[in-house]
């Protein structure tokens, strides 16, 4: 067997994204590695002395069926198990010959295992971090004039989500029901949500965490972001706008959040930091980080109906966008979070939120690109989409570009199910 990574492949020797799988049924699932087409079983790797650094303790914590043990090890056990992992791979790639133990022996096909969420997430907050996008959510929910409400210029808005409903990729979505208040109706009716809606989000695990009274400053951010993945945080539109006054989203959010199985390591993104938007007025100093945060990810959405499904058609392409658009950076979103003597602690997620840029084709939900409806996307089938229908596929996908190789997040995809009876 040769180890080859094809160049468009998201998973390059620059990436080494952490995942948990599963490579068999009735197997213990542990952590992975995936580059190019493969896997590698980083918990075989730690059986065979593999990681013999201070940092990593001989590996153990590979043979968890969830990332959080490694991700509490801090930055140094990072760099130290990333080091290794790109040394044995470097060597086998530029050798040509076939793969030698002790890799042979722990290279796993990834379209061959069975995916699992990254971490047990215990806390999960999604934050509103676009200001394009909060503009025009605000312009449909409340009108232009209020549009941005006073504090969002201050501090990077969230809320808590439900960490019991994040699912993994390939995991159906039932549609929710709930409240709505239909168009000139004066009470509310109860049942399936007409206005189904994705949002393209990234989001980040957190490392070693804090003790509960003691804020992470935003300096120290890169200390306690392990790594990021795709996040789609699915909306019930018409519950959302009949329910979210005051206390804001409930269960419009609530009831399915995907994620991708990839963890990306804040190390492999390095090379794609860059500058955000001008932040005006000047965030209080709690949140000033030194240097860039943002980083130029290329993100984008598809949809395939199922009769586009039924007549082989490919996915058609409703979004493409980039992270470095976000206001509110990662550092000031866990400075914030923190800010109060919240607690966060190994594998929790903190999300984007929706993320839209300046022009119409870089809107990162169906709510701005449709207008609330009021301009529907055609379909090359002739179908047209306000809003999800039942049999719908959307898939999430993102990457930054480097000189001939792509540091990538792979897929995050979901079919959305009917409302149960």
């Amino acid at each position: 067997m040769l180890l080859t990574i094809p160049t468009n492949s998201p998973f390059s020797l620059h990436t080494l994204p952490y995942g948990v799988f599963r490579p068999g049924a009735g197997e213990p699932a542990r952590v992975g590695v995936a580059v190019g087409d493969w896997v590698l079983d980083l918990a075989a790797l730690a059986a065979g002395g593999v990681f013999a650094g201070p940092g990593l303790r001989g590996g153990e914590v590979f043979a968890r069926p969830a990332l959080n043990d490694f991700m509490a090890l801090g930055r140094a056990a990072w760099d130290e198990a990333r080091a290794v992992v790109q040394r044995l791979l470097a060597e086998t790639l530029t050798s040509m010959r076939p793969v030698a133990p002790p890799l042979s022996r722990t290279l796993h096909r990834r379209d061959e295992v069975e995916l699992l969420l990254p971490a047990a997430v215990g806390d999960y907050t999604d934050f509103y971090s676009s200001r394009e996008h909060a503009t025009n959510v605000g312009a449909m929910f409340r009108g232009p004039e209020a549009a941005l409400l006073p504090n969002w210029l201050h501090l990077p808005v969230g809320y808590h989500g439900r960490a019991g409903t994040l699912l993994p990729t390939e995991a159906d979505v039932v549609r929710p029901r709930g409240q709505i208040l239909p168009p000139g109706a004066t009470a509310p009716v109860f049942g399936p949500t007409r206005e189904l809606d994705f949002e393209l989000e990234v989001g980040f695990f957190v490392g070693p965490g804090n003790r509960h009274g003691e804020p992470i400053p935003a300096g120290a951010a890169a200390d306690h972001i392990f790594g990021l993945v795709l996040v789609n945080d699915w909306s019930a539109r018409d519950i959302q706008r009949w329910e979210y006054r005051p206390l804001g989203p409930f269960l419009s959010k609530s009831f399915a959040t995907s994620i991708s199985p990839w963890v990306v390591p804040l190390a492999a993104l390095e090379p794609f930091r860059c500058h955000g938007p001008a932040q005006d007025p000047l965030p209080l100093p709690y949140l000033r980080a030194a240097g860039p945060w943002a980083f130029d990810i290329h993100l984008e959405a598809t949809l395939q109906s199922a009769a586009m499904a039924e007549a082989g058609l490919p996915p058609l392409t409703l979004t493409r966008t980039n992270f470095r658009h976000l206001y509110w950076n990662m550092a000031q979103q866990l400075a914030h979070q923190t800010s109060n003597g919240c607690a966060v602690r190994p594998g929790d997620l903190l999300a984007s939120g929706t993320i839209s840029g300046p022009t119409p084709d870089a809107l990162g939900c169906l709510l701005e690109l449709t207008w609330g409806g009021a301009r529907p996307i055609p379909l090359p089938t002739g179908e047209t989409r306000r809003y999800l229908e039942d049999g719908d596929r959307l898939t999430l996908a993102g990457w930054s570009q480097g000189e001939g190789y792509r540091v990538g997040f792979g897929e995050l995809t979901a079919l959305v199910r009917p409302a149960l009876e």
